[in-house]
């Protein structure tokens, strides 16, 4: 998720408010796939963006159907309070069962996968004001608001994202839960081992060492069973699972301070990492890509081990949001993939290991970066498009969506555009347009454009790719109401839709799920939702 943009947002918002089975692939797809890590929990989601290279595909097959309105009896929905954006599923249990985990602005809560009831909800705050009632009203008022009144509500909204508890959870193949927490990673588990029924039991914490600065904002797993995190000021440690030991390094080029250029962004790291199954970690600072070696006892930023920093376009200063995503595995061509800095973002692919010896590079960029094309929306006239979300990659195939609101009103900075697409994008003054896809050909050795569909809105949701449906799902918006939009792969051609009925079913920034049986699922803004609907 692009946090650069969304963080300004809430700034801005404190200041108004106080005054896989392959399928027949392209050619230009490779045939290995990303190798799942051992540690993480055998699930279709137990980590934001899929696994630890942060593909955002599955190879499940998604749902197929035709367009229609769906209803609330189609819709399983648990209130749960703000800001419960990313949900991770456990592995199964002994008995086949599985839990969904997630934590948001004022609780933690465990759901039964198979009836998505509540098992159990953690309190984190004894004076939490979030009840059903609240969010009603919420709900309300903005489905009736209209012109100001209405970016006003948003803006209410946008700032309880602040309040989130962790960002960036993930659940590890013994069914324990980590999130970032206070400064610290927190991990909750089963009072009852090996039953998914349990309920919740805090197991550990980990405190960051002294000498380390800036709050965490990532973790993922090597894949020698290694936390490992990193901070917005450029701090990555590598915890055992036990809690008993650990590894500090400083990357390369942070800076000696926060970043926070005008108040209105902070942290020279602003999302999570990717790492590949050779334990290379790869992490985005406002400034350079890194690639920093975890040597299974302690982490190397030596060329010599296979590690590198590099610069990338960043005209408009503000750098990456993007989580890194690892393209290519096996015996092809093997990337790391980031939209950049610039207003109109580029898609930009870095060769991820050695630099063929033959590779000439781009006119005016460094010469690991292999590819850089603007996202146009299939508009070149347009001079800013952004996303909040990290880049889609299935194959060769990446994926980008467009969350630039059609247009902001006089009244409202630019850099609060974010709240028009988080809760008022289905108003067609701001509803965003574009999905576009950008494929590698490893025979040409070019990014070429695949597709662009500029019909269809993706506003704020991380979408998800589904290898065994050929499709991409995501959130979009039409005629008023939020939808469910379904994307040939291949072709971008748009294959079927569902109307939603309520504002609560806004992903609002949430990635957008497949379950282990082709269920989708995101966290709305006061609660979860899962898509069940009747004859599909």
């Amino acid at each position: 998720m692009r946090r650069s943009l969304l963080r300004a947002a809430l700034c801005g918002a404190l200041a108004a408010l106080c005054g896989v089975p392959p399928l027949a692939a392209a050619v230009t797809e490779p045939l290995t796939a990303e190798p799942r890590n051992p540690w993480l929990a055998d699930s279709t989601y137990p980590i934001t963006h899929v696994a630890s290279g942060q593909p955002g595909s599955v190879a499940v097959a998604g749902p197929v159907d035709g367009s229609r309105v769906l209803g609330d009896a189609d819709i399983a929905y648990r209130f749960m309070g703000p800001a419960h954006l990313i949900q991770v599923i456990s592995g199964p249990y002994p008995d086949g069962r599985r839990a969904i985990w997630s934590i948001g602005a004022d609780r933690l809560v465990k759901q039964d996968y198979a009836s998505f009831d509540i098992v159990d909800t953690l309190m984190l705050r004894a004076d939490s004001p979030y009840t059903e009632a609240w969010a009603a009203e919420r709900e309300r008022a903005i489905e009736s608001a209209t012109g100001p009144l209405a970016v006003i509500q948003g803006l209410r909204e946008m700032y309880l994202l602040r309040e989130s508890q962790g960002l960036y959870p993930l659940i590890d193949r013994d069914n324990e839960f980590y999130v970032i927490r206070d400064g610290g990673v927190e991990v909750y588990g089963d009072l009852e081992p090996g039953n998914a029924g349990s309920r919740i039991e805090r197991k550990r914490r980990f405190e960051m060492p002294p000498g380390a600065r800036g709050r965490l904002v990532g973790l993922n797993f090597t894949h020698d069973g290694w936390l490992v995190g990193v901070s917005e000021t450029g701090d990555v440690v590598a915890v055992s699972r036990d809690f008993s030991r650990h590894y500090l390094a400083r990357l390369d080029g942070a800076p000696a301070e926060a970043v926070d250029p005008g108040g209105q962004l902070s942290g020279w790291v602003r999302n999570s990492l990717a790492v590949a199954p050779d334990n290379s970690v790869y992490i985005v600072s406002r400034d350079f890509m890194h690639c920093i070696r975890w040597t299974g006892q302690g982490w190397s930023q030596a060329e010599a081990d296979g590690a590198w920093r590099e610069s990338y376009p960043n005209g408009a200063g503000n750098g990456s949001g993007a989580t890194p995503t690892l393209m290519g595995f096996g015996d092809g061509d093997r990337f790391v993939v980031i939209t950049d800095g610039d207003a109109r973002m580029n898609l930009t692919l870095f060769w991820r290991d050695a630099i063929p010896p033959d590779w000439k590079g781009l006119p005016g960029l460094p010469r690991r970066i292999a590819a850089s094309r603007p996202a146009t929306m299939g508009d070149p006239t347009l001079k800013a498009v952004q996303s909040e979300q990290s880049v889609g990659v299935l194959g060769y195939g990446a994926l980008i969506v467009n969350n630039e609101p059609a247009h902001i009103p006089w009244y409202l900075p630019r850099r609060l555009g974010p709240v028009l697409v988080a809760l008022l994008a289905t108003r067609d003054d701001y509803r965003p347009l574009g999905v576009q896809k950008f494929e590698w050909n490893p025979a040409t050795r070019t990014l070429d454009e695949a597709w662009v569909n500029r019909e269809v809105s993706s506003p704020n949701a991380v979408p998800i790719i589904s290898a065994g449906s050929n499709m991409v799902y995501t959130e979009g918006a039409r005629e008023g109401h939020w939808t469910v939009e379904a994307l040939d792969w291949q072709t971008g051609a748009s294959r079927f839709h569902w109307t939603l009925p309520r504002a609560r079913h806004n992903t609002m920034f949430a990635p957008v799920v497949l379950d282990p049986d082709g269920r989708l699922m995101w966290g709305a803004t006061w609660g979860r939702l899962r898509l069940q609907p009747r004859g599909g």
